[in-house]
């Protein structure tokens, strides 16, 4: 299987679990439910969940287990998305080809909604169906919070905001900015697999430095997409980054060094990955795909 093929199919089996796991509740508060649902299920590349349910699949972990983990991020993922779309953030009005959730609903109910997917998230991954030992529960809702956090996905979120009034920012400092804000959660992604399989610690570093640099191409690529895109394509505006004056790699290295950065990085990534051998080819090419991809 290719590895575009192998996202459509774990994008639809991840999709079915969160379905599920989003069910609509009776009475008024239904509504928060179906801003949630909105957001959550409505499309995307799902590929945090590919990669926690290809690191689980190297340690022939459950996959019913795989993908409730995987539904969490991706939880996680779309509250993040909510509350990036919100006008005090990005104050976007487009996500996936469709309205974001403000606008879908109201802004109050947004906030609501990813707050809700926020804290669901880490309900899913402590639950005992997630896993039977309790002390993999807990790590995994440990290194998920450690991971969207201030010392993760908030922080770089408050740095990015900052870089906003910033003069002049380094390359360094717009590496760390992104590497909390984006490459940390798909570190966990990828190394969720490994603590659901309890693998010892070469196996869970070599997989959480692969996320690291593979989630800083991705980055990369987004801003280039910002730049080069088409908003029918992106199902997002584009140019949102250069009008707001945003700290990015692409804005400090030029157009075609950050490119080329961002392939050097996909090829160190996948070299962690030879501790592994020919189990993770597919890691290895989703690591390609996601700088060469048009969305």
């Amino acid at each position: 299987m290719d590895v575009k093929a192998a996202m459509a199919e774990a994008a639809e089996a991840v999709a079915e679990t969160m379905d599920r796991l989003l069910a609509l509740p009776d009475g008024p508060e239904a509504r928060v439910v179906e801003a949630m649902r909105y957001s959550a299920l409505g499309g995307g590349k799902r590929l945090r969940a590919f990669l926690v349910l290809q690191s689980a699949a190297l340690f022939s972990v459950s996959r019913s287990c795989a993908l409730r983990v995987a539904a969490a991020v991706e939880f996680l993922h779309a509250y993040s998305l909510i509350h990036d779309d919100l006008p005090a953030m990005d104050d976007s009005d487009l996500r996936r080809g469709r309205p974001s959730c403000h606008k879908a609903f109201d802004e109050a109910t947004a906030v609501l909604a990813g707050d809700a997917l926020l804290t669901y998230a880490f309900e899913v991954l402590a639950q005992e169906e997630t896993h039977s030992d309790p002390r993999v529960r807990a790590e995994l809702v440990l290194a998920l919070a450690r991971a969207s956090g201030t010392q993760g996905m908030v922080g770089g979120q408050m740095l990015d905001l900052l870089a906003e009034d910033m003069d002049s920012i380094d390359a360094s400092l717009i590496t760390r900015l992104q590497r909390m804000k984006t490459a940390e959660l798909l570190c966990f992604s990828c190394e969720a697999g490994a603590i659901l399989g309890k693998a010892g610690k070469a196996a869970r570093h070599a997989l959480h430095s692969y996320g690291q640099e593979m989630g800083l191409a991705f980055q990369i690529a987004d801003d280039l997409l910002d730049i080069e895109g088409d908003s029918s394509v992106t199902g997002k505006p584009t140019g949102l980054d250069d009008a707001a004056g945003k700290a990015t790699l692409v804005a400090a290295l030029g157009v075609e060094n950050a490119r080329a950065h961002a392939l050097m990085l996909v090829d160190q990534s996948a070299r962690h990955l030879d501790f592994f051998d020919d189990k993770a080819k597919l890691l290895k090419q989703v690591a390609r795909f996601v700088v060469e991809r048009q969305a």
